[in-house]
């Protein structure tokens, strides 16, 4: 009868052992996926629109020096290197929020920033659709993320969690929107580095 007992209790811890390395492994194989910086995961890679999509860069950008307000990741296709982030390719930016804003805020500072980054005459003929994009913006919440994502020829898509808000055509009002972040006048230059690879 002792032995029978010793060969259920190696038994049993051979089953464990076996049931914890296989949700090791399985756990293994999810975040082999994403990876983890400033407290978010984010994918390694994404498809759009058929094009296979490289994760470039990650950042985290911060006001009045300690407040974080959101993570940020940049992607484009596996060729292209961040100095072409703004050329007429697919890109994708993905912004989860650490702190809530308003709707209008996001209407605000997009306008405030695309006109610091554009000539008057480009501002006045992107205007409608800066207009446009201002009132696609949802109030967020602390974890909520908006995602940008321009296609050549179909145009620049606002997502909030996932869920398309709309779109808005054009290569010009593309640029000039990424720009915010990736541009040569943007709302932080570490920022805009990380995002593009460069440090």
């Amino acid at each position: 009868m002792k032995i029978s007992d010793d060969i259920k209790k190696i038994y049993l811890r051979v089953l464990t052992l076996s049931l914890m390395l296989l949700m090791l492994s399985s756990k293994s194989m999810v975040y082999a996926q994403t990876i983890k910086v400033y407290g978010t995961f984010f994918d390694k890679k994404m498809i759009v629109s058929d094009y296979q999509l490289q994760l470039k860069g990650t950042a985290l950008l911060r006001y009045l020096l300690f407040i974080e307000a959101y993570a940020g990741a940049l992607y484009l296709p596996g060729d292209i290197g961040g100095d072409q982030a703004l050329n007429d390719i697919t890109r994708h930016l993905v912004l989860e929020y650490r702190v809530g804003i308003p709707a209008k805020k996001f209407g605000e500072a997009t306008t405030i920033k695309i006109k610091e980054s554009v000539s008057n005459e480009v501002y006045n003929r992107l205007a409608p659709k800066v207009d446009q994009l201002n009132r696609l913006y949802r109030n967020v919440n602390p974890g909520d993320r908006y995602t940008l994502t321009y296609i050549p020829e179909k145009g620049t898509t606002l997502a909030y969690n996932t869920i398309p808000l709309g779109t808005i055509e054009g290569v010009e009002f593309s640029k000039a929107l990424f720009s915010i972040w990736i541009g040569e006048n943007p709302i932080d230059e570490g920022f805009r580095d990380r995002l593009l690879g460069k440090i």
